[in-house]
């Protein structure tokens, strides 16, 4: 299968529907490869961090936050608000509101962090054709997802409620272009105990104002595997899909039913070109792809994806399909689809992918003109990037990637230059940053700090980046 290049001059003529600000994107693979110059005057930047007087967030000059909620707090539904805030996807709601769900990292052994109280002594509240798996009555998942609705304009919380219940550590997801959103769990089983229903599947939320839970479905078509996040092609309808697993495979899905998962489909898992073939992309032991270069993609098709002996990537791997270092948070942008994976590289502290679809993606002309696999962004140096995890697009098109590292943890910029700065420190503790996204109508980044357990609200000067 051929290999294609998308070169600078190329992109910037065929990228007539993009933004020049993304477009300059494609300096980013540099930069973050070898250290970029210090900034310019153009360099779009927003400064340096300013101390925070409550010790929590720091933010640059501008920008101030507000505290969404904490683990603990009772909602509206009288479930308390559930421990690990992790992956969030955002929504217009009604009246310019913002309905922003949540997911939440939690298994079934630590109640204490879960919405039914310290005993799940809340737990009887819930019907139980709204729990996927109750434990047997004594021991329910305490995963799932939330829901809040922002009011934008006043900066103030109008509502949260559970959402999703009976899930096992519910990580990322993705948005739909329905208005939902996917949320994934990314645990199998073990290692816990009492489980009642096998876990390790995705589950669709519908984004709603209004106090309620989702069916809870497995999506058993998308596969059974530690599933972390999900990005859906509007164009193709496909839905890709990252595997946090040091031996993790990346995933497509070809829905029967673009606007209904639920209906089944086909599962792939991607696989390198001929001409490629047998490299490794996690790139452990020494660089074997170089910042920017571009990788031909095949796609082999996967059977029995429910997978009762959890060896989806094994069987992958046997098929070819190539293995990626902890895949993790991954967000649709303009020109592909981006997706961090946290122990990549030789130092081992993360690489950023983006995909580019075939113009004839999941259908069987994608072979006269392949889709290919760049590696986006590979710093090996933790004080530039420290294990990018979850991350977004910006309105403007810059990535905004969590950390979870080992030292102190950062909000990073990857800005149009390539440069990365750092946008927020968690200046409370050593927790990671988790679901950063950003209202529909750009004026508010919410995003997570894990422990112990607080989701905030970022606004200021976006607009205004040359400063």
């Amino acid at each position: 299968m051929p290999q294609r290049h998308l070169t600078r001059r190329r992109f910037l003529r065929d990228g007539t529907a993009t933004t020049l600000a993304f477009a300059t994107l494609l300096g980013a693979r540099r930069g973050l490869a070898t250290g970029a110059a210090p900034a310019t005057a153009a360099t779009p930047r927003f400064g340096p961090l300013v101390p925070d007087p409550q010790g929590i967030l720091e933010l640059p000059k501008g920008f101030s936050y507000r505290v969404v909620s904490r683990t603990g707090e009772e909602m509206s539904d009288g479930l308390l608000v559930p421990g690990a805030p992790d992956g969030m996807g955002a929504f217009a709601g009604p009246d310019g509101k913002t309905i922003v769900v949540r997911n939440h990292e939690l298994g079934n052994d630590l109640p204490k962090f879960g919405p039914y109280g310290p005993a799940n002594e809340r737990f009887a509240k819930l019907p139980a054709a709204d729990v996927y798996d109750a434990g047997g009555g004594t021991r329910p998942a305490l995963g799932g997802t939330t829901t809040f609705v922002w009011d934008t304009r006043s900066g103030t919380l109008e509502r949260q409620f559970q959402s999703l219940a009976g899930t096992l550590r519910n990580c990322a997801g993705g948005v739909t272009p329905w208005g939902s959103w996917i949320s994934c769990e990314e645990a199998t089983k073990e290692p816990y105990s009492g489980t009642a229903r096998p876990h390790g599947f995705n589950f669709e939320v519908p984004a709603i104002a209004d106090p309620r839970r989702a069916r809870p479905e497995p999506l058993r078509a998308m596969g059974r595997f530690n599933h972390e996040a999900v990005a859906i092609d509007p164009k193709s309808g496909c839905v890709y899909q990252t595997e946090d697993r040091e031996d993790g495979l990346l995933y497509r899905f070809l829905p029967n039913d673009r606007t209904r998962l639920a209906a089944g489909g086909r599962l792939h898992a991607f696989r390198v070109c001929e001409c490629k073939r047998g490299v490794d992309l996690r790139s452990w032991r020494r660089q074997e792809v170089a910042i920017g270069e571009s990788i031909g993609a095949e796609w082999v098709e996967l059977a029995d994806v429910e997978s009762p002996d959890d060896d989806l990537r094994l069987r992958g791997a046997a098929l070819g399909a190539a293995p990626f270092a902890r895949g993790e948070g991954m967000w649709r942008g303009d020109d592909g689809i981006y997706f961090a994976c946290t122990i990549g590289g030789p130092e081992k502290k993360g690489q950023i992918f983006r995909y580019i679809p075939s113009p004839f993606e999941g259908t069987p002309r994608e072979t006269d003109e392949p889709g290919f696999l760049e590696l986006f962004a590979e710093p090996d140096d933790a004080a530039r990037l420290d294990m990018g995890d979850n991350l977004t697009v910006a309105p403007w098109g810059e990535l905004i990637v969590c950390e979870d590292g080992s030292g102190e943890q950062y909000l990073r910029r990857v800005d149009a230059r390539g440069e990365v700065w750092p946008f927020a420190r968690n200046a409370l503790n050593g927790s990671e940053f988790a679901g950063a996204v950003f209202s529909p109508d750009g004026s508010t980044l919410f995003v997570n700090i894990m422990q112990p357990g607080i989701t905030f609200a970022v606004t200021g000067p976006w607009a205004a980046r040359n400063v």
